[in-house]
């Protein structure tokens, strides 16, 4: 399969393209510069301009750009810049679709988008199905999703992978984490109840390899693991795969003195569930938050088929 990816440069993006190209797939990158190599084509999603050509020759698309939530501060000009990168890259390539004839059309875009969509759950489980919540994320996911709709007007599949919290130590949730959590100075981060809806690496990836091959998964798909933890769980569980003790708290007017506006994301809770990869028989390497941090940090501990 010939896959044209945004956003293969970054964490999650980079592992899926080596993984996809170990499956034998031909990936193609959309890239902001000068091309390199034969394997990238120049775009510029700030003006809606992609060459048509790369969208013709691609069997899928997988759009995973857009600036990192967590990477700075959360000042006006860089909330901006999370909406505006998200929702820049997924209307350029979804009104690009559109335009093709439907003959020359990619049959499937697998778009990415968050579990931010949820809000705050507080203890209440969710699937797919639950309506969006409030607050920026949650405003700036619906934006997210609806630049996708031009594709699926058109008629081609679009998968929306509200991706939770992937986990390894190298990226991600962990990566700031690990040395804290080794010096023994990890610590739930407010009261520590508010539910943290992770997800193993390799089951994300595995998920989006499920989701290119099922033509029959359409809308919104929950890429989190089957058994969500609260932030004390998590705490304690990273702490006994490192060996170390995690007793610490980090109070919440902490977290707001740190990272501003992004403080309230990270302390809402956020029990999403797997609903539409559960129904359609997904099978999880990692189920167990236990099994995924030892995985995360190198103790493979897979689950037994």
């Amino acid at each position: 399969m010939r896959i044209l990816m945004a956003g293969a440069s970054g964490f999650l993006g980079t592992h899926l393209a080596e993984r996809l190209r170990s499956s034998g797939h031909d990936i193609v990158r959309l890239v902001r510069r000068p091309t390199s190599g034969p394997d990238e084509v120049t775009w510029q999603p700030s003006t809606g301009q992609v060459d048509p050509a790369c969208l013709v020759a691609a069997d899928a698309v997988i759009n995973l750009g857009g600036a990192g939530v967590g990477d700075k501060r959360w000042t006006a000009s860089y909330k901006s810049q999370i909406r505006s990168s998200r929702v820049d890259s997924t209307g350029t390539l979804a009104h690009a679709i559109r335009k093709l004839p439907a003959e020359d059309r990619p049959k499937v875009l697998l778009q990415s988008s968050a579990v931010g969509w949820y809000g705050d759950t507080g203890d209440r489980e969710v699937t797919e199905e639950a309506p969006a919540g409030s607050g920026f994320l949650s405003d700036v996911c619906r934006v997210w999703e609806a630049a996708a709709r031009p594709a699926e007007d058109a008629g081609v599949r679009v998968a929306l992978m509200r991706t939770g919290l992937p986990l390894d130590q190298h990226g991600g949730l962990l990566k700031p984490q690990m040395p804290l959590f080794k010096l023994g100075g990890g610590a739930k981060l407010g009261s520590g109840k508010q539910w943290v809806p992770w997800i193993a690496l390799t089951d994300w990836l595995d998920a989006v390899e499920f989701l290119l091959e099922r033509d029959d998964v359409t809308g919104p798909v929950n890429l989190v693991g089957p058994a969500p933890a609260t932030n004390a769980e998590f705490t304690r569980t990273l702490g006994k795969v490192l060996h170390r003790p995690a007793l610490l708290q980090v109070p919440g007017i902490a977290l707001h003195v740190a990272l501003g506006g992004f403080a309230d994301e990270a302390l809402r809770s956020q029990r999403v569930l797997p609903g539409v990869l559960e129904r359609t028989g997904f099978a999880y390497s990692y189920p167990t938050l236990e099994a995924a941090l030892r995985a995360a940090v190198g103790e493979e501990t897979p689950a037994v088929a």
